[in-house]
């Protein structure tokens, strides 16, 4: 049985990608046609990569190697958290801080320094200083988990890393492929397919599409360690991805009403409006067919 079926797929948005003319040429074999001016991703093969990624990632989790979650866009960010948490890996989804992997030394002490102030609070050491340089401590300690606070536990190089949009994520890309560790990504229309080793076409910019990717990469995890196998539920994604969805659109509302209005071009505005277009076309196509089998069904019946 495959990890995920096209219609989940379908159901999740993974199959829009960017605006035509946003597209980078060398993703030209993972599109299947082009609609209202977006590409759309070849289902076939995403049900297919996805399936090999799956493979990947149990193997290097069957072998005791850690998988590091990556997605710091504000679409990505709280899958990417719950999804590693669910598997017990480790991720970053605030800000990647350059040499995460190529000097782990350095960001270790920092890791030390977040733990240090922990350990402070805990044993009380903060009832015994100032109010003011308490503040300071608690600022620092919540920026440092806000970067580091996903990796805190993490020891060595993770034997993998999954991605959430390699172009938005080209630091640590970069940084994964000079250290040698393999790296696997959903790769949206506008991204380079050469940068990656295990490539999965899929939308990165849907909170439902980036939730049902990452959960599946959980997944594998999950079966290399447990010897579970879990399938997609989805359902329970497209619930917790509108919810998701509806926790960033009140924080971008809030931004936007404490700053000056400002009438501006938004290419990504356009994009989603055009994506938005095609849902209802396919919510519409949904319909009919099922309406369709409902009735040769009850066609079927009669006859009999």
């Amino acid at each position: 049985m495959a990890v995920v079926s096209m219609k989940q797929l379908l159901e999740a948005g993974v199959h829009f990608g960017h605006q035509t003319r946003r597209w980078n040429p060398k993703m030209k074999k993972y599109i299947y046609s082009a609609r209202n001016d977006i590409h759309i991703i070849d289902l076939q093969q995403t049900v297919q990569l996805a399936e090999e990624a799956y493979n990947f990632v149990r193997e290097i989790a069957a072998e005791g190697k850690s998988v590091l979650f990556v997605g710091t866009k504000k679409q990505a960010q709280a899958a990417i958290k719950q999804e590693a948490e669910r598997c017990g890996m480790y991720y970053v989804n605030n800000r990647w801080l350059g040499g995460t992997l190529t000097n782990f030394k350095t960001i270790k002490t920092r890791i030390e320094r977040l733990n240090k102030i922990n350990q402070m609070e805990k044993m009380g050491e903060f009832d015994l200083l100032p109010k003011k340089e308490v503040a300071g401590l608690r600022a620092e300690r919540d920026k440092l988990e806000a970067n580091l606070g996903g990796i805190k536990d993490m020891k060595t190089m993770p034997g993998c890393m999954f991605v959430v949009d390699p172009k938005k994520e080209a630091i640590a890309v970069a940084e994964a492929r000079k250290m040698g560790i393999p790296i696997v990504a959903t790769v949206d229309t506008n991204c380079d397919p050469d940068e990656v080793d295990v490539v999965i076409p899929g939308n990165d910019d849907a909170i439902g599409a980036v939730k049902i990717m990452a959960a599946i990469i959980a997944n594998a995890v999950i079966e290399a360690k447990e010897g579970v196998v879990l399938s997609i539920n989805t359902e329970e994604v497209l619930a917790e991805a509108a919810t998701l969805e509806a926790e960033v659109l009140a924080e971008e509302k809030a931004k936007a009403e404490s700053k000056p209005k400002k009438r501006k071009y938004d290419e990504n505005k356009i994009e989603e409006a055009k994506i938005e277009e095609l849902k209802k076309q396919d919510e519409k196509a949904f319909v009919a067919q099922e309406t369709e089998e409902k009735a040769e069904a009850e066609s079927e019946e009669k006859a009999e």
